[in-house]
């Protein structure tokens, strides 16, 4: 593909998606969204550690009985608060590997725009009633009923979430010119890792400095606020888009058939089967670095296991700087190009993390390397299916990505840890290298596009 001029690319960067009306509402709807569901996940367990541990013996009791059933240690806090917080993650990790595809049928018959503010107005509703589940009252397996009514609200809260997610994907080329797609895609791909880092590392002194700020003048609670303003604003700042779309209101079709339609648009187009399959191989692989990630700051001695989560936010931030870089100059390369470049930089930095294991300079510069690996792959990819997938299918397609992606994080991160628990962190580096240069070298990046 020929280079274009700074001009062209220019006008395809991330200034010229932002200045198009509709997508920058919708871009700010995203992000305050995807804030929202960070804070929750945080708000869930610093209530949890508040209310729920150690406060009463029978309490306690329950806990260590439900930590013996699945062979988990119960000696400290952080154990316990760990072990309610599995429950919270359980709850919201069900609706994300199940629903998506029929969530995602809803999209394509119902006005997208009307389902993404449904969505997040209904999350706004439901967290308004957080504070209730903090009463006193009868317990249920030795927990307060509280605890399982937070369980219950987080399984309906991830039940909307599949609702906005294939209905937002699917607005995004209803939105933006096709020529502008990449840079658009790169956009949200750096303001989504941008806010998984905000939310989970600022999000609980956030609802701190909320409480301190409310109780300064005599109110409590002020940290229930933070959820429901996230999700307003992002109703609002939707309800403003204008959006002309075209919907299968009229199909006569079930919803069985219709997601056999969204396998038929794979099965048809070997563009959109591709890039599915790409994203599902990142997803994996990043699903199992989540678990190899606490090994390699086992092998560091300025991090350690519980630190983790440091490098995770190095390939965060790589992924972000990737995602910039496609939007200003992606443009002049090929999509096939792009990806075998990201795979291969994946493949790489997986064998030098093994290499160079126990330094922390390297391995943090090395995740950073990855992340941009990751972008390189995972945007071009996402361009395609909005490009290459009929106006008419894109909201069960996305729906049917979505349920793949969330199995490609759930299933890696099972088999991973069984692997290094049996055969040790750099074989199962250089197995996950190994995938990845395979997927590079199936793209053919020496031919001609």
């Amino acid at each position: 593909m020929p280079r274009k001029s700074g001009g062209q690319a220019s006008r395809n960067g991330l200034f010229a998606v932002i200045k198009l009306d509709g997508f920058r509402k919708l871009w700010i709807g995203q992000i305050f969204s995807q804030l929202a569901d960070k804070f929750y996940i945080v708000l869930m367990v610093y209530l949890i550690a508040q209310y729920w541990v150690g406060n009463t013996p029978q309490g306690n009791e329950a806990l260590a009985e439900m930590a013996a059933a699945i062979r988990m240690n119960f000696e400290t806090r952080a154990q316990k608060i760990t072990l309610l917080a599995t429950g919270i993650y359980i709850a919201n990790t069900i609706p994300a590997m199940f629903l998506g595809t029929f969530a995602g049928v809803g999209a394509d018959r119902w006005p997208k725009k009307r389902v993404m503010i449904a969505s997040n107005g209904l999350r706004a509703l439901l967290v308004i009633f957080t504070p209730i589940c903090l009463l006193s009252g009868p317990n249920w397996m030795g927990l307060s009923w509280g605890y399982w009514a937070l369980l219950g609200m987080t399984f309906l809260e991830s039940v909307l979430t599949q609702f906005f997610a294939p209905a937002e994907q699917a607005a995004i080329p209803l939105l933006v010119p096709r020529e502008n797609l990449l840079a658009a895609n790169s956009l949200y791909q750096a303001t989504s890792m941008g806010a998984t880092i905000v939310g989970f590392a600022l999000g609980e002194p956030i609802l701190r400095l909320l409480r301190q700020m409310f109780l300064a003048i005599g109110i409590d609670g002020g940290e229930f606020l933070l959820l429901p303003l996230c999700y307003g604003i992002a109703a609002i700042s939707i309800s403003t888009i204008s959006l002309k779309e075209n919907l299968t209101t009229k199909s006569k079709n079930n919803v069985l058939s219709e997601i056999g339609d969204a396998l038929n648009v794979l099965k048809q187009r070997p563009r959109v089967r591709g890039a599915m399959l790409h994203l599902v191989l990142l997803y994996s692989l990043l699903a199992a670095l989540y678990v190899l990630s606490i090994s390699l700051a086992s092998s560091i001695n300025e991090l350690g296991p519980t630190q983790f989560g440091t490098l995770l936010a190095m390939s965060g931030l790589g992924m972000a700087l990737g995602a910039v870089f496609i939007a200003q100059i992606g443009h002049s390369f090929s999509r096939r190009k792009l990806t075998s470049t990201g795979l291969g930089t994946i493949t790489w930095t997986l064998v030098l993390l093994g290499q160079l294991k126990g330094s922390l300079g390297f391995t943090l510069m090395l995740c950073a390397v990855l992340g941009v690996g990751a972008a390189l792959v995972a945007i071009p990819a996402q361009t395609t299916l909005q490009e290459d997938t009929p106006e008419e299918q894109r909201g069960k397609v996305f729906g049917l990505q979505n349920n793949f992606i969330n199995i490609a994080l759930s299933v890696p991160l099972v088999i991973a840890g069984t692997l290094v628990s049996s055969y040790g962190l750099i074989p199962v580096l250089w197995l996950l290298a190994g995938l990845a240069l395979i997927a590079a070298l199936l793209e053919q990046p020496w031919k001609h596009c």
